[in-house]
């Protein structure tokens, strides 16, 4: 599939630009991957892994263009966004994938523990696509916003507050902005369940066999879902064969929250 049919536009003179927030490791990277291989030049921005950034260009090529930002802070946020947009031209898909965790009981979590994690998670996204649509939405192409989820915006779980309020949040505003930037762009909210990833594993202690086997007992397909899995999900939710979907929730979760 050509990057031309994934935006249903004629082929430009320069690939379609794409932006993936956290686009260099995990999920991200696997959702940079697939858009590198659709055809688009992609701009995966990171905080702070300078390493994995350095791999991602290793593995990727002139292709992947890596930006370093904090998407807490919306001046950065808008500083990036104008020079995406200057070099390679509005995005064809923005794909707001950033998120962290800190988690602690709610009668410990401290204001900090709160503010760092909206404002990853939740203020992020809006500061980057703040920054973006207006391009986006003033271009001659057909766009795509593709917020990525998670599970526990659906179903709370203890010691996490923060992320859960974050991503539940992101679920409403993702339907606020389908209503507002219509009919040129579309915005869904795709939901991964649990994903082999580093950080997965970690989180988890998922090296342990008793604690992966207590995961797997949790989802019916008895098995934990691999990264480009998902990016099966982003490329459907980027392509024509989604283009009368907007405003909705895609979850790929092995059925752990099909209720």
């Amino acid at each position: 599939m050509t990057a031309a049919a994934v935006a249903g536009t004629t082929a430009a003179t320069r690939p379609p630009a794409a932006v993936v927030s956290g686009g260099t490791r995990g999920i991200g990277l696997a959702f940079s991957r697939r858009l590198v291989k659709l055809g688009f030049r992609v701009n995966a921005l990171y905080r702070s892994d300078e390493d994995g950034a350095r791999g991602a260009v290793r593995e990727l090529g002139p292709r992947l263009n890596t930006v370093r930002v904090d998407l807490s802070d919306g001046a950065s946020v808008a500083e990036a966004a104008e020079a995406v947009v200057a070099e390679y031209g509005p995005p064809v898909v923005l794909v707001n994938n950033a998120g962290m965790n800190v988690d602690r009981p709610f009668l410990e979590m401290s204001h900090d523990d709160w503010r760092r994690v909206i404002d990853t998670n939740l203020s992020g996204v809006f500061y980057l696509t703040r920054a973006l649509a207006p391009a986006m939405v003033a271009s001659d192409t057909d766009a795509t916003i593709v917020n990525v989820g998670a599970t526990t915006g659906i179903r709370p779980r203890r010691n996490g507050a923060n992320y859960c309020a974050s991503k539940a949040g992101l679920l409403h505003l993702t339907k606020c902005l389908a209503l507002e930037l219509a009919p040129r762009v579309r915005v869904n909210c795709l939901i991964p369940g649990n994903t082999e990833t580093d950080e997965l594993v970690e989180r988890f202690n998922l090296n342990d066999p008793d604690a992966r086997r207590g995961m797997l007992d949790e989802i019916p397909q008895r098995r934990i879902a691999d990264p480009e899995e998902i990016a099966n999900a982003l490329e459907f939710l980027v392509g024509p064969n989604s283009a009368y979907m907007t405003g909705q929730k895609l979850v790929v979760d092995g059925g752990q929250f099909m209720w």
